[in-house]
């Protein structure tokens, strides 16, 4: 027998010698105590050397390794709930938080603008208007960075691509609007804020409400000709119903019946009609868009469109007949907080200062520092919207830039001159495409034509007093809008020594500006993408759920699509762009 001091000895259960007994499980509540004298007197006892065997170890290293266990198992335990959590933030958790909490996030589309346009305009206002030599525009103040702009299958993205890759956080090919590289439809972070936050929604443009940039985040179709269709999402007709609250521009064409003289339609639907049965109200005028209650939600859902194809230009547009882009903003920005003001929902909004890039296309540098100028008020009108409104984001950036536009053009052979004049922009009246359409709306008669362009084109409405008899007659005598349009361009850039390398786009990097909740993590140069990435996680969006939704959707145009030509012909051209020549 082997002799151990201890307080008492461990015994099988069964003995009768007077001793305590643990069962095998080793719980304190099947100990069977017969002897409680035992703990009172701690003398040395006997161990059977077949108890030892039996058990192993002492009942106090037994007890030791029990609350180990328990040690133990409350870690992985922990462990587990803590994976489980990160699991469910990762995945559903974030954007439950993201949801909860109340954002507006305000998209600002400037098509068509490069830097060097930023510049260009700077430069004029500061000279002409004789500011510092320090002035910065309202987008200057809030530069944050660069985003660029390939599309998926070229290094030169279009306007249906890059905005795409905003609304759909994913690179598309050029032309595709709300469609993936395989053409099938792809959730939009403003369907996906209408549905998954109830949020309201608004489209805000000066071009057709059809148009690339607002039907990339409405509509679903294989090409961007296929406004007819286009239209048709925007009211509402496919399988989620109307998903925007608000939509201001023109394209009033593409929702009048076919073959009303005003109406580019290719079939008979009457879809200003259809939007009334479905409960939006119709503005047609300046005086539709005055009545409306800026700060009142009962209007809504609204579609505005005041012209039948593109607004106007901001310098020959009339004031008492279109409102401008910053009016429109302001109204919008009243109208959507109205609407979510005791809400925790918010609103998503995307503007666009669609005709800096029309203005481009023609290379007219009169009407693109205009139409830029007119955005920068937009810009100033949300950035007070914002200060007033913390939770509260706006983005600002360019799908791409077009004209190749640079702040220099040389002129000869000879060295060039360092200069360039915002003076010889300052006088001009109207755009290069108001000036073509009223020379090709003359009658065939070449020596008024001679005399109109003398005497009103150049002097007065372009602001050039040195014509020479060689760019008169070549104005008077061309019937081709294109080339006449070129004309009309080289006149200007030249005598402002600005430079074009295209009617087209280019592949350049454009500038990103926020301002707002969150802005600084658009810091830095960015994939076009990121743009959507960004509102998906301010807003806790979830498109891959929308996707599913509208799979099955209708993305190609029952009847011919009206196609877009070369510099603009449909958009410039076309009879429901100028309906007072009818």
């Amino acid at each position: 027998m082997a002799q151990a001091e201890v307080p008492y000895a461990a015994v099988p259960r069964g003995s009768t010698d007077g001793r305590v007994h643990f069962s095998d499980e080793l719980h304190e509540s099947d100990a069977d105590i017969e002897d409680n004298g035992l703990f009172e007197h701690r003398e040395t006892m006997e161990v059977a050397d077949n108890d030892t065997l039996y058990y192993g170890m002492s009942l106090g290293t037994r007890r030791r390794m029990r609350k180990g266990r328990v040690f133990w198992a409350t870690v992985v335990c922990l462990v587990v709930v803590s994976v489980v959590g990160i699991f469910w933030l990762y995945f559903d958790g974030i954007n439950w938080m993201q949801r909860s909490k109340k954002r507006n996030v305000i998209l600002m589309v400037s098509d068509g603008f490069g830097p060097a346009s930023e510049t260009m305009a700077r430069n004029f206002v500061q000279q002409v208007q004789g500011l510092p030599v320090g002035y910065q525009s309202p987008l200057d103040e809030i530069l944050v960075g660069s985003s660029r702009t390939r599309s998926s299958d070229s290094l030169v993205t279009d306007s249906a691509a890059g905005a795409t890759a905003f609304s759909c956080r994913m690179k598309s090919y050029n032309g595709a609007i709300g469609v993936d590289p395989e053409r099938a439809p792809c959730g939009t972070v403003l369907e996906a804020a209408k549905l998954q936050r109830n949020m309201a929604t608004g489209l805000v443009v000066t071009s057709r409400i059809t148009h690339a940039t607002p039907g990339a985040f409405s509509a679903h179709t294989t090409h961007r000709d296929m406004e007819d269709l286009i239209a048709e999402y925007q009211i509402g007709n496919y399988s989620l119903g109307p998903m925007v609250d608000l939509m201001f521009g023109g394209g009033r064409c593409h929702f009048e019946p076919g073959p009303h003289v005003n109406s580019c339609r290719t079939d008979a639907r009457d879809l200003l009609s259809e939007a009334r049965t479905r409960g939006f109200r119709t503005l047609e005028s300046r005086s539709d868009f005055d009545a409306l209650d800026a700060h009142s939600a009962q209007s809504l859902p609204l579609l505005g469109t005041f012209a039948p194809s593109h607004m106007d230009y901001e310098i020959d547009r009339d004031p008492a007949q279109q409102p401008s882009l910053a009016e429109m903003t302001n109204k919008a920005l009243g109208i959507l907080s109205a609407a979510t003001k005791n809400t925790n929902a918010g609103f998503f909004l995307m503007i666009e200062g669609s005709r800096i890039d029309m203005a481009a296309h023609t290379n007219d540098p009169a009407a693109h520092v205009r139409e830029i100028i007119a955005y920068w008020d937009a810009i100033s009108a949300v950035r007070a919207y914002v200060d007033a409104h913390p939770d509260t984001v706006l983005i600002s950036v360019s799908d791409h830039e077009t004209g190749g536009f640079s702040v220099a053009k040389q002129l000869g052979t000879e060295y060039p001159e360092y200069l360039w004049d915002p003076f010889a922009l300052e006088p001009v009246k109207h755009s290069i495409e108001f000036i073509s359409s009223k020379l090709l709306g003359q009658a065939a008669d070449s020596a008024k034509q001679y005399e109109f362009v003398r005497d009103t084109v150049f002097p007065k409405w372009m602001g050039i007093k040195d014509a020479t008899h060689a760019e008169i007659l070549a104005v008077a005598q061309e019937t081709d809008s294109v080339q006449l349009r070129q004309l009309l361009s080289t006149a200007i850039s030249d005598r402002a020594q600005l430079g074009w390398a295209t009617h087209g786009h280019s592949a350049v990097d454009v500038n990103l500006y926020a301002y707002g909740k969150d802005a600084h993590l658009l810091r830095g140069n960015h994939e076009n993408t990121d743009i959507g990435d960004f509102i998906v996680q301010a807003l806790g969006l979830n498109l891959e759920q929308v996707t599913s939704l509208i799979k099955n959707d209708k993305v190609v145009q029952d009847t011919p699509a009206v196609k877009q030509t070369w510099m603009g012909r449909r958009d410039l051209d076309a009879p429901e762009h100028h309906p007072h020549m009818h």
